[in-house]
């Protein structure tokens, strides 16, 4: 049989993780997925069919809340996830998924509209506009699984990591001209990086490596405010995983003497896809149309 589609993986993934076997094997074993559909490659031949459709699967159960991420590439089960193997057994779809909330947040789309479901309001797109949903949502993953590596790893790292994105940016002109302060004593001042490349002014940053359920309030962004005074500085940088409450914003706005700018966990994400820091290309597709100018006989 051809590779089932990836939504066809959700209750074979759901009981691979229940009985703690290997979730892909399992999964493509249990839908009798040949060896021969098993070895197809994407158009892009950078990865099996069959495992790019059991990882979608999984965000996608993820995201849902059926399944949480334990470790890097490990998940388990959650109460939802085994309450929808007692619901459905071996039908569990994407109209089930429709009814939680964090899955419809993640799709962001609005699947009570005339009570269609997400399929049939993708059918009403055009090839263009579901390929345009396609990236957004393909990079919203990313996103999701930049923060969970970020949250793996060491503040210091963060704090390294915020510093080479600046880099990247433009800010400064190598290496040299983005320091990370790293020691006690430095006043809330995790790193420092010159504005432009002759050093007429430097950003102090501050990084917090924070879960996005604690979001950061007003008294977090005073200290640092005091902190820039104390430095001498008028430019900070306060950068985060996390997000900031409407307090904090509020007073960002107010500061007059002082210029700040707060960069959350999805702004954050955004940047490094967009300059290219801890992701790398997989597959790039090129559109094309037709040259109406060749096919212009009054240029002939």
């Amino acid at each position: 049989m051809a590779v089932p589609k990836y939504y066809e993986f959700f209750s074979s993934v759901l009981y691979a993780l229940e009985d703690g076997k290997t979730k892909r094997e399992y999964a493509l074993d249990a839908l009798k997925v040949s060896e021969e559909d098993r070895r197809e490659l994407l158009p892009s031949k950078t990865q099996r069919v069959s495992d790019n459709r059991v990882n979608w699967a999984i965000t996608y159960l993820h995201k849902a809340e059926l399944i949480e991420r334990v470790t890097r590439g490990k998940y388990k089960i959650t109460p939802r996830g085994l309450q929808a193997l007692q619901d459905k057994k071996d039908h569990v779809d994407l109209n089930y998924l429709n009814q939680f909330e964090s899955y419809r947040e993640f799709q962001g789309v609005d699947y009570s509209i005339e009570g269609k479901s997400g399929s049939e309001n993708a059918q009403e797109g055009t090839p263009q506009d579901n390929l345009n949903a396609s990236f957004e949502q393909i990079n919203k993953e990313l996103s999701a699984n930049l923060l969970s590596e970020i949250m793996d790893r060491s503040p210091a790292f963060f704090e390294r990591m915020v510093v080479h994105l600046l880099l990247k940016m433009g800010y400064g002109s190598a290496l040299e001209d983005g320091i990370v302060t790293g020691y006690s004593g430095d006043e809330g001042i995790d790193g420092i990086i010159r504005e432009d490349k002759l050093g007429f002014s430097s950003i102090y940053i501050q990084a917090k490596r924070w879960a996005e359920e604690k979001p950061i309030g007003r008294p977090e962004i005073q200290k640092f405010v005091g902190a820039l005074a104390g430095q001498g500085a008028q430019k900070g940088l306060f950068i985060t995983t996390g997000t900031f409450t409407k307090e904090a914003r509020s007073y960002v706005e107010k500061q007059l003497a002082t210029k700040v700018v707060l960069v959350d966990g999805e702004k954050l994400t955004k940047l490094m896809i967009e300059y290219n820091l801890g992701v790398s290309v997989e597959s790039v597709y090129t559109i094309k149309k037709i040259d109406t100018d060749f096919f212009s006989e009054e240029n002939d």
